[in-house]
């Protein structure tokens, strides 16, 4: 079962590329992130004529986040993080397909720093963990895949002086990084690759693609029934540079069957 997570960053904008990858790749299992599209401007009958179930959690303009499935149908386990009713932005869903659960995340960016923005990201990290807990006590297979806007060291940075001052980096956003992984949840990547550059995003300014001057901000992180069953991971990374592409490129896992 391969499942992959890809930060779109717009839907509608970037549906060619994202066809394009769904044919080439064919992904069981895609979390996808900042749609920047609801109601009748989400593509439904696009991912459905590609072979793809979905659950959709969308928002005009910014935010959204889907589970597509090839060949069947999602079932919805949950929408939106528990904790702050009057928290309105897309940016959790919850799907079972088959045995395994997946949670598509958009976690805050949270800049600029510090500011309510940066506040507002910490409290979000702090719903997520709570639920992350929640579905580690199910002793079942789940995997937490997403954009999490968090760079969890130094060595996952082109440049760390450069990012210093980012609320991607900042030590409060690495802490509850690490919280997730000491709850017993795994890093996905860094399972398969334990060192090393390996990046996932690519800003569009000063050349960035073209210096590979990128981060990993982009991660699947599994429980242990599903790190059980990992057997390969990696990055998509030529999708990046395909014409019209999102700044993220996709992330993937395969998960033997049970």
């Amino acid at each position: 079962m391969k499942i992959a997570t890809y930060n779109v960053n717009g839907i509608n904008a970037r549906l060619p590329r994202l066809l394009e990858w769904l044919d080439e790749q064919k992904p069981d299992i895609v979390c996808l992130q900042e749609l920047k599209a609801d109601g009748e401007r989400i593509p439904e009958k696009a991912m459905a004529e590609a072979g793809y179930g979905a659950v959709w959690h969308g928002q005009k303009g910014f935010n959204g986040v889907a589970i597509l499935a090839r060949e069947a149908e999602p079932r919805e386990f949950g929408r939106g993080l528990p904790g702050d009713p009057e928290d309105e932005q897309s940016r959790y869903i919850e799907a079972e397909i088959g045995d395994v659960i997946v949670a598509s995340i958009y976690l805050p960016n949270g800049n600029p720093q510090p500011g309510p923005k940066f506040d507002y990201k910490l409290q979000w990290m702090e719903r997520l963990l709570a639920r992350a807990e929640e579905l580690f006590a199910l002793e079942r297979p789940v995997v937490l895949a997403g954009d999490y806007n968090v760079i969890p060291t130094d060595e996952d940075t082109h440049s760390v002086d450069a990012m210093k001052n980012d609320a991607l980096t900042q030590p409060e956003s690495r802490a509850a990084f690490r919280r997730l992984a000491a709850m017993g949840w795994t890093d996905a990547i860094r399972a398969r690759f334990p060192s090393g550059k390996i990046w996932t995003y690519w800003d569009y300014q000063a050349g960035a693609w073209q210096r590979d001057a990128g981060f990993r901000i982009d991660h699947l992180m599994l429980s242990p029934v599903a790190a059980d069953r990992l057997c390969a991971a990696g990055v998509d990374k030529e999708y990046r540079g395909r014409e019209k592409a999102s700044d993220h490129t996709p992330v993937w896992i395969e998960l033997a069957e049970a």
